[in-house]
């Protein structure tokens, strides 16, 4: 590669990272439109007639429609932070590639030097280095000497010579790493923009359902999460493999307080992409405990579920998480007797659940 233009590729970089450590923050969901109000009839005066209130079988289905659209939410939301984590660690492989660019410059500059100073000594010497023109000495000491220093100066030619092409070389890589992480970067913003939409899109949605309910209707809906997310802890606890005591009763001191952590967290409100402290999403809210029981681990519930130790339910133990939906879409922390702790969904805040409240995918545990 040209090194006129390895620096000035350098240049372009060092002046482009103050673009990279802009936040790229969460926006609110738009608030839905209002449903038109019926107009008067010109040949009716009278006031129209109130809607039917919507049926049980009505709501359920608005139940089901509102938990698929806040489930797809959970996926974008995912990954978002997935595309944010991989756009932060880019940034910051850019800065230190950015860095030794400009390092790298420095060192080639003053290699340039001193091989620029041992070619001008030569040149005032007649072409010839200093010990060379004592080896002509007739003196048998002076020509010892000169033979050391003949041998000492071509050392450290070659020593310059070949930690200039190193260096010079070591630019070119650097260049190259940081073109390809600046092209990783911005593919990472792209997948960024489109799970936001994906997920503001979702929450709008499910939230216009929710507008157009009254009151009472409201209440219902919620009646009608709560006995589904009863019926499925049941069902669950009545097919539970039997825990094994030795093993789900050794909580780890890291464990205890990363359930500590978690549960002083109850009452907090979900938001999406948050980490905390007022705010979490869920994945936010189960690394952020671990991260303060000294474990940090992935930051979103499928790479959780990846990268993390996967463990038999039957030795679940407090402070395992719970990987929910087949797509890993929501966890939650275990924290005994069949309940976990979690960020629901937006709307709603950190609470207490039964672990079998949803469909269960797998258990990890952040302590390997």
């Amino acid at each position: 590669m040209n090194r006129r233009h390895c620096a000035a590729a350098a240049i372009t970089l060092v002046c482009a990272l103050g673009l990279l450590t802009v936040p790229v923050q969460a926006m609110a969901a738009p608030t839905p439109d209002a449903s038109p109000s019926p107009s008067a009839s010109a040949t009716a005066p009278a006031e129209p007639s109130p809607a039917a209130p919507a049926s049980e079988k009505d709501l359920e289905k608005i139940r089901e429609q509102i938990e698929t659209l806040y489930r797809q939410a959970g996926a974008a939301t995912d990954a978002y932070n997935l595309a944010e984590e991989q756009t932060k660690k880019q940034s910051g492989e850019i800065v230190k590639l950015a860095k030794a660019i400009v390092d790298g410059q420095a060192r080639i500059a003053e290699l340039k030097d001193r091989a620029g100073a041992q070619a001008r000594e030569q040149y005032r010497n007649g072409g010839l280095p200093p010990g060379a023109q004592l080896v002509l000495s007739d003196d048998p000491q002076l020509f010892l000497d000169g033979v050391n220093k003949v041998r000492t100066s071509q050392q450290a030619s070659k020593t310059v010579l070949a930690e200039l092409t190193r260096t010079q070389e070591d630019l070119e890589t650097y260049t190259q790493d940081a073109s390809s992480n600046w092209h990783k970067l911005e593919t990472n913003r792209v997948e960024q923009a489109k799970a936001k939409k994906r997920i503001n899109a979702q929450i709008a949605a499910a939230e216009k359902l929710e507008s157009r309910l009254e009151k009472k209707e409201l209440a219902r809906l919620r009646q009608l999460e709560q006995d589904a997310a009863n019926r499925a802890q049941s069902a669950w606890l009545a097919t539970r493999p039997t825990p094994n005591v030795a093993v789900s009763g050794a909580t780890t001191a890291a464990g205890k307080a990363a359930v500590a952590f978690a549960t002083a967290q109850i009452g907090k409100p979900y938001v999406w992409g948050a980490t905390g402290p007022g705010s979490y999403d869920c994945s936010g809210l189960t690394s952020q405990a671990w991260a303060a029981a000294g474990r940090p681990i992935p930051r979103t519930s499928q790479e959780q579920w990846r990268l993390l130790p996967r463990i038999d339910i039957q030795d679940m133990r407090p402070g395992d998480l719970i990987i929910y939906h087949a797509d890993a879409s929501h966890v939650g922390m275990y924290v005994g007797d069949g309940a976990i702790v979690h960020s629901p969904r937006p709307g709603r805040h950190v609470t207490l659940a039964g672990a079998g409240s949803m469909k269960i995918l797998g258990v990890v545990r952040p302590e390997r």
